[in-house]
């Protein structure tokens, strides 16, 4: 199975969030762009890709003690950006992003320890796709949009352990469906 370690945002963020989208997707050139669903929106924290069934109990062990060694952190989600010259626009996060980041390493860390190889290491950089594109698109006049969004602010408190299930049907823009196969409250948020 398809699996990824997430921040999941609380309905409220996603709210907000939703109402800047949908006038990003009033701009000229929208429909060049493949936008994510709200059902999809959440904070990889660290990719897993294809992974044996009999893993995912060790896996989920040791992202349950990830979460109790990291204590609840504020976020909100803000700004925006792009990655590959127009092939993805993003909206990012603001808040304590150094336990974000030890968050995300510790989901990497129980992985590796887990068994799965991890040879690429990336700086993690906190963000939510919001569209993405398989040619480039000048999607500047969506960044500076963005450079105005700022959510409010929620308190993370649990850990999401996410399955994606690959779009099937062939139809143009179905998205993908993502499950929350387990959640762990981050330690003291229980």
């Amino acid at each position: 199975m398809r699996l990824f370690a997430a921040v999941l945002p609380p309905t409220a963020a996603v709210e907000e969030l939703a109402a800047a989208v949908a006038g990003l997707r009033q701009l000229p050139g929208a429909d060049a762009l493949r936008w994510t669903g709200r059902p999809g929106w959440h904070l990889t924290l660290a990719f897993y890709g294809e992974v044996d069934v009999d893993v995912v109990s060790e896996l989920s062990a040791r992202l349950e003690r990830a979460a109790h060694r990291t204590g609840p952190f504020p976020l909100a989600l803000t700004g925006g950006g792009q990655f590959g010259h127009g092939r993805a626009l993003w909206t990012g996060a603001d808040g304590d992003l150094a336990a974000l980041r030890l968050l995300a390493s510790r989901s990497e860390s129980a992985a590796r320890r887990a068994g799965l190889g991890r040879e690429e290491h990336r700086r993690y950089k906190a963000h939510l796709t919001l569209a993405r594109s398989r040619t480039a698109v000048d999607v500047r006049s969506y960044v500076e949009v963005l450079r105005e969004f700022s959510g409010s602010s929620w308190t993370v408190r649990d850990l999401a352990l996410v399955r994606s299930h690959p779009p099937r049907s062939g139809t143009p823009g179905e998205q993908p469906r993502y499950e929350a196969v387990a959640r762990w409250p981050l330690g003291g948020a229980g």
